[in-house]
């Protein structure tokens, strides 16, 4: 049993084997039942999210969790065609969203659908909710001196990562009107970056791009 460890990685990207397994549904390259569910032992899958969902309900998934500007134009097609019947298979959803785009953006490199598939996928698992805790168990498990880092994939994840960072090296957490500490709180860590450590131009290349609809 390992009671603590000098450094932690943690990598907040999906399984490259449970992208590339077509019927769990992660993908829209090839036509498989809408699934997305890491834990098959989970209730809500992305097909309940996309036929029972209200439309607001879903504008608001896709639009935080995608970060997609047509999230509301996208929710009512969705809504449009499960009138006439359910929205079964990922080619059928990737294919929906896609006609719903402006034409000047369905022949992009990244795929029109991508960041619906991201959103829906980021909902049925609720990966955000495991960043923190995740980074709390981390840090905790650090010796002292240890250094943690977190490998994160798009904005949601980077904010959420830079917030924790931020707030627990803060030494001080009382009001901006309080004219001198009163809580006491100790920095839990020091951040030893402010900004992001990017990969260069030559890893660039030889990355392997863990787009959320591979």
């Amino acid at each position: 049993h390992i009671e603590k460890v000098d450094g932690v990685l943690l990598d907040l990207g999906v399984s490259s084997h449970q992208l590339d397994t077509a019927h769990r549904g992660f993908s829209f390259n090839q036509s498989a039942p809408l699934d997305m569910r890491m834990d098959q032992d989970l209730k809500l899958s992305a097909y309940d999210i996309v036929n029972h969902f209200t439309p607001d309900e879903l504008g608001k998934i896709i639009r935080l969790y995608g970060e997609e500007k047509m999230a509301a134009q996208i929710a009512r097609a969705i809504s449009r065609k499960r009138q006439s019947s359910p929205i079964e298979t990922t080619a059928e959803l990737a294919g929906l969203v896609a006609s719903v785009m402006p034409a000047g953006m369905r022949h992009q490199k990244i795929h029109p659908a991508t960041r619906t598939f991201q959103a829906l996928r980021i909902a049925v698992n609720h990966e955000l909710d495991c960043i923190v805790p995740g980074i709390d168990g981390a840090v905790n498990a650090l010796s002292a001196g240890g250094r943690i880092g977190v490998i994160s994939f798009h904005s949601l994840e980077d904010r959420i990562v830079k917030n924790t960072f931020r707030d627990m090296a803060a030494t001080c957490v009382c009001p901006k009107d309080i004219p001198y500490c009163v809580c006491n709180k100790k920095a839990v860590l020091n951040v030893m970056t402010r900004k992001a450590v990017v990969p260069s131009p030559a890893q660039q290349v030889l990355r392997r791009s863990p787009a959320a609809g591979r």
